[in-house]
């Protein structure tokens, strides 16, 4: 019994410092299988393996019982952890799209671009779709397919046409 409760106790531990340091540990756990492994799943698989063997072994009397129902339980928990903490940190896509992260990225033109003057072009970048003021070394027709080479400013772009076969 007391081996399953110092494992709960060690999960509870490790959860109040992820919470603390955060990403730190996941930095130490980030070599093992492809970032499956988070903080906060291994201490609920230590968490529920503990607690729920203590639970098991007090009901069944059976360390074998509580061995294997500890286990289900971690894994489950586990896994529940590392989905709930890979929702929550997110993917990426929702993340601030700066005006430099659309260089090299392929816009079209919404309203021509006149020559020596500006147009708007819609560029989609991480999801985002954003449209900018646009200029041109040439004429570019509405519709035309661009790719953006500079940032003039925060709400202007650089673009060039795509030549394509």
């Amino acid at each position: 019994m007391t081996v399953f409760l110092v494992l709960g106790a060690l999960g509870v531990l490790l959860l109040l410092v992820a919470l603390v340091l955060g990403d730190v540990l996941d930095g130490a756990l980030e070599g093992l299988s492809a970032g499956f492994f988070s903080t906060e799943a291994l201490a609920g698989f230590l968490g529920a393996l503990g607690f729920g063997g203590a639970i098991a072994l007090s009901v069944t009397g059976s360390t074998t019982v509580a061995v294997v129902i500890g286990l289900v339980l971690g894994v489950l928990l586990g896994l529940a952890a590392a989905r709930a903490s890979r929702f929550l940190r997110g993917t990426g896509e929702t993340d601030t799209v700066r005006t430099s992260d659309m260089v090299e990225k392929i816009a079209s033109v919404v309203s021509a671009i006149p020559e020596g003057g500006f147009g708007v072009v819609s560029v989609s970048v991480g999801g985002h779709i954003t449209r900018l003021n646009a200029r041109s070394s040439g004429a570019v027709p509405a519709g035309t397919q661009v790719s953006v080479t500079s940032v003039i400013s925060p709400t202007a772009v650089h673009v060039e046409p795509l030549f394509l076969p």
